[in-house]
């Protein structure tokens, strides 16, 4: 597919949910569940320096048996952050996905972190791209085109 994420972004939106590396996990954790999201971005300042997910979680703390109140962000974060820039298009990204075993991408562009896409947010593009071609096809069927 030839739509890029900027699009993808101009549709969600471009919020991002961060947490400094210093916080506890427990404190990362907390903000995940009340933003309900599986992800968050770690920057100091305004610079991207990883991202913890509820699989570091669960893979660097639980299992671990750390204490999530007494461990720091940056000690479990994944570094360096795979990133995009808003013109990857949505298939370049699904095989960056896919190749790298992640579920999130930050966003840059240029220096700044605009954003951050998920593989939700490029399946539920994929979709809609396939349900728009099937209705062109639907209506060139049956003459309507």
């Amino acid at each position: 597919m030839a739509e890029t994420i900027s699009s993808i972004l101009n549709s969600k939106g471009r919020r991002i949910w961060s947490i400094d590396p210093e916080a506890t996990i427990f404190d990362a954790i907390a903000m995940m569940a009340e933003k309900s999201v599986g992800a968050l971005l770690v920057c100091s300042g305004h610079k991207l320096v990883g991202i913890i997910s509820e699989r570091d979680y669960a893979r660097k703390v639980i299992l671990q048996g750390k204490s999530s109140k007494d461990t720091r962000v940056e000690e479990i974060m994944t570094h360096p952050v795979i990133t995009v820039s808003p013109a990857h298009t949505i298939d370049d990204c699904m095989r960056i996905i896919t190749d790298h075993r992640v579920r999130h991408l930050p966003v840059i562009d240029g220096d700044e972190l605009i954003g951050v896409i998920s593989i939700g947010d490029l399946v539920r593009a994929i979709i809609a791209h396939q349900a728009e071609t099937i209705d062109h096809l639907h209506a060139y069927i049956s003459g309507r085109y």
